[in-house]
């Protein structure tokens, strides 16, 4: 047999023809689980086996370390015995730093440069802002981080960003963007952003490099390239030569990045950058079953701003996708651990089961529900809910609230927010104390009347005593979620997450509403603290298997038996955040979204939504989410309260969901009306 045979064997029409057209450019619409990787693998490989180039002669990039790892491996078991040479395999960054590491001094910097991660960013930022008398309370190190990435992923260094005199803020990031690039030139190092733009500036200034490289790579493959931003396809641009043999791979479907840079009309423009491009569609999926799949199709159909394809698959019809409606979030995460437990259990590993979130915080009843009746489960990509510090933090005010002994949170309020008590001054009070047999708020009560405190310290500890006396007393007269938030408020602890904008405080707030929700599950303070040290101190670590918890972002490349994906609401996913922002751009993110959560499932589906929802402590009438009206019928199976046609639960305040819909620029009640009748029907 041939070596073109034996690489081909396995491969469908399609996949086949992907791989034997190696010359000129070529886009590959790789469907969800239609085989992209032993595509670009084979194509790789084949492209050796012919003798078409050397093993060096050949870019191969991808998004991960890991999936570069992985491709590297399988590649190498074909090409076993060919010879010793490797191809150029990794991820763009990975790949610069071997561009840079032989031509730094054409960017400036010296051959030996120093990596920055986020931290050593940080803090260089950090003290660029203290020399220029920036508060970092009201722009956060990270915050100007994001900012500076934005520009670097747009290909601006920072004399070529350009913004509006009358936006102050961004003015004096552009500052700090000027005095960090010429502190790190200084260092000789370099941040992550720096090794794309500096490659780039690299290839555009120096034209006799760029041809060196140019005419070196023969072929250039490009794995996920829906993910790429500006200067990563710039970056890809650059290096092709002049018989264009690049071949990208990707799925427009499954483009839910923007937030990160990702441009999707990289995807959908390439045969305008390269007019004689040839596009093959890779629709066959070996995952999913056919209801799974027609399911999903029909959603992202509804999609403008794509190549366009239609899944199938020779496999079976499979179970009907499962559509679920609950009375709030509460039963559905009991409705969702029953079908597990009672179901689902017997027939799949718990390790093949996954519930897909929009927004992490919704993991926490999900968590709950699952420590209630012993029910193994792991978050992946995140931090299990009483895990988070900002929740933590929470807990310790309300925890010194209960009861004036608990030093360990008394330790933990005073450093949340900072307020400039140091170690020395805490070991100073431990000693204290341990002398006197005195706890830590005693102590620092008597060491503020024996004035043993400097005067900045003196009144930083009384004004923190002086409201955590008055909380106390307040307990006796509004309820313990409502202490919560008059805590979260008084402390500062609020006003220094909103003051730091960015992704990872809004996440914060949002987990911070949530365990306000969470305590009016509880009669009083008392019970909740009780609850939630048992929640934390359960043997968490379960043998054997586990239900798996994560974001339908963070699910994206994984595969699973069985997939449960509810919160389907308006408000919810879609995400308004998202659409107040990015208007239709982010409903058809949003739609992607919810495409890539489907096609994660195998054999089984499961989507639910509430009929009310909490919010800000409040229940509200929550609007199914619009997706729920593009799922074909024929498809889809309903559960009792949706196929019961005199079910009267659907009778919702009308005040209340027109408020809702109002809030969440969702379609109003008219829509809502005409969405009930439908599903009862």
């Amino acid at each position: 047999m041939s070596s073109e045979n034996k690489l081909l064997n396995n491969l469908n029409a399609e996949q086949k023809k992907a791989v034997l057209d190696t010359e000129g450019p070529n886009l590959i619409v790789a469907g969800a689980g239609s085989g992209k990787t032993k595509v670009l693998t084979t194509k790789l490989a084949y492209i050796i086996s012919e003798k078409k180039a050397w093993p060096n002669q050949i870019l191969c990039v991808t998004f991960t370390n890991k999936a570069a790892k992985e491709m590297q491996n399988r590649v190498l078991r074909f090409i076993k015995g060919e010879n010793s040479a490797v191809p150029w395999l990794g991820t763009f960054h990975s790949i610069s730093v071997k561009f840079l590491r032989r031509h730094a001094e054409a960017v400036g910097f010296k051959s030996n440069f120093t990596i920055l991660d986020t931290d050593d960013q940080k803090k260089l930022i950090k003290k660029i802002c203290e020399a220029e008398n920036i508060d970092a309370k009201k722009i956060s190190p990270q915050f100007i981080i994001s900012f500076i990435d934005s520009w670097k992923n747009k290909g601006l260094m920072y004399e070529d960003v350009k913004i509006k005199k009358s936006n102050s803020l961004e003015s004096q990031i552009l500052k700090v963007y000027s005095i960090y690039q010429k502190k790190t030139q200084d260092l000789n190092a370099m941040d992550f952003g720096d090794l794309i733009l500096l490659t780039v500036k690299l290839f555009e200034n120096n034209n006799d490099i760029a041809d060196i490289y140019r005419k070196n790579f023969k072929y250039i493959l490009v794995d996920e390239f829906q993910d790429t931003n500006f200067i990563q396809n710039k970056w890809l641009n650059l290096l092709v030569n002049s018989k264009q043999n690049i071949c990208c791979v990707g799925d427009d479907d499954q483009s839910i990045y923007s937030w990160r840079g990702a441009e999707i009309k990289n995807f959908l423009t390439f045969d305008k950058i390269y007019p004689n491009c040839n596009v093959y569609k890779l629709e066959q999926n070996y995952r999913s079953t056919k209801n799974i799949l027609e399911t999903a199709s029909a959603l992202i159909s509804n999609n403008s701003s794509r190549v366009g394809k239609k899944l199938w698959s020779a496999g079976t019809e499979g179970e009907l996708v499962k559509l679920n409606c609950y009375s709030n979030g509460k039963d559905e995460a009991e409705g969702v651990s029953d079908i597990i437990e009672k179901k689902i259990k017997q027939k799949y590993s718990l390790n093949n089961v996954s519930i897909l979130v929009r927004a992490i915080y919704q993991t926490r009843e999900f968590e709950e529900r699952f420590l209630k009746i012993g029910l193994g489960y792991r978050v992946l990509g995140g931090i299990r809910f009483y895990e988070r510090a900002e929740i933590k933090d929470a807990i310790c005010y309300l925890r010194i609230v209960n009861q004036k002994f608990d030093d360990l949170a008394l330790e933990r309020v005073i450093g949340s927010p900072k307020r400039g008590i140091g170690d020395a001054t805490l070991k100073k009070i431990y000693e204290f104390g341990s002398k006197k047999k005195m706890c830590l708020e005693e102590s620092i009560i008597k060491l503020i009347e024996l004035d043993q405190f400097k005067p900045k310290i003196k009144k930083t500890f009384s004004d923190l005593i002086k409201m955590i006396h008055k909380w106390r007393n307040d307990t006796k007269s509004i309820k313990h979620y409502d202490l919560l938030k008059l805590i979260l408020d008084e402390s500062g602890y609020s006003s220094v997450i909103k003051n730091k904008k960015d992704l990872e405080n809004e996440n914060r707030l949002e987990n911070l509403k949530e365990l306000i929700r969470a305590m009016q599950d509880y009669d009083n303070l008392q019970n909740f603290l009780e609850h939630v040290s048992l929640a934390t101190s359960a043997d968490q670590e379960w043998e054997g298997e586990k239900v798996n918890l994560m974001t339908m972002h963070a699910a994206k490349g994984l595969e699973f038996d069985v997939v449960f994906l509810p919160g389907w609401e308006e408000g919810l996913f879609p995400h308004q955040k998202s659409l107040q922002e990015k208007g239709d751009f982010a409903l058809e993110e949003e739609r992607r979204l919810a495409y890539v959560g489907i096609t994660r499932a195998k054999k089984e589906a499961f989507l639910s939504f509430a009929m009310r929802r909490a919010y800000q402590g409040d229940w509200i009438e929550a609007i199914p989410s619009r997706f729920i009206d593009e799922l074909p019928e024929t498809n889809i199976e309903k559960n009792e309260i949706l196929a019961d046609e005199t079910n009267d639960e659907f009778d919702f305040n009308q005040d209340n969901a027109i408020e809702f819909s109002n809030d969440y620029r969702s379609p109003g009640w008219d829509r809502l009306k005409k969405r009930l009748i439908k599903w009862k029907k």
